[in-house]
């Protein structure tokens, strides 16, 4: 990824709606393209395709554990990416069943934290602050359904 190309997320969940909500946050106030699919597989088979600089994955997919795509990706994303050493930082959605798993995941390096369900506009923007660059608040659309 060269400096000059739009940061991309990856997003794996399996609710629509929640999807839509963190892709719209995302786009209007981080500079960031997001693509989201609510498939584990399908989200394996679209990092070893396209780089990307974050990945947002639910620990329950209906398909696919988020830990465990996390894992295989961990290994296979640098051999598809010939020049990345590691695949990029993940931030985790979460459930209150979840807590314990979590709590053993946080320990990689990579894992830069997590988002409760369901997921909040204020708790999106800051979990990504330090990861994705702020879009120009000005040129951001007016999302009163996100507020």
């Amino acid at each position: 990824m060269t400096p000059n190309d739009t940061p991309r997320v990856l997003l794996a969940e399996d609710s629509l709606p929640y999807r839509r909500v963190i892709r719209e946050a995302l786009t209007a106030f981080r500079e960031c393209e997001v693509d989201d699919t609510p498939s584990g597989e399908h989200a394996f088979e679209m990092a070893l395709r396209r780089e990307y600089s974050l990945f947002i994955f639910s620990i329950p997919l209906s398909d696919l554990k988020g830990d465990i795509l996390d894992r295989l990706l961990a290994k296979a994303y640098p051999l598809a990416h010939p020049g990345r050493h590691t695949a990029p930082p993940v931030l985790y959605l979460t459930r209150p069943t979840d807590h314990g798993l979590y709590e053993s995941l946080k320990r990689d390096v990579r894992v830069r934290g997590s988002l409760p369900f369901p997921p909040r506009l204020d708790q999106v923007l800051a979990a990504t602050a330090a990861l994705l660059p702020a879009r120009n608040t000005s040129s951001a659309p007016d999302l009163p359904s996100l507020l």
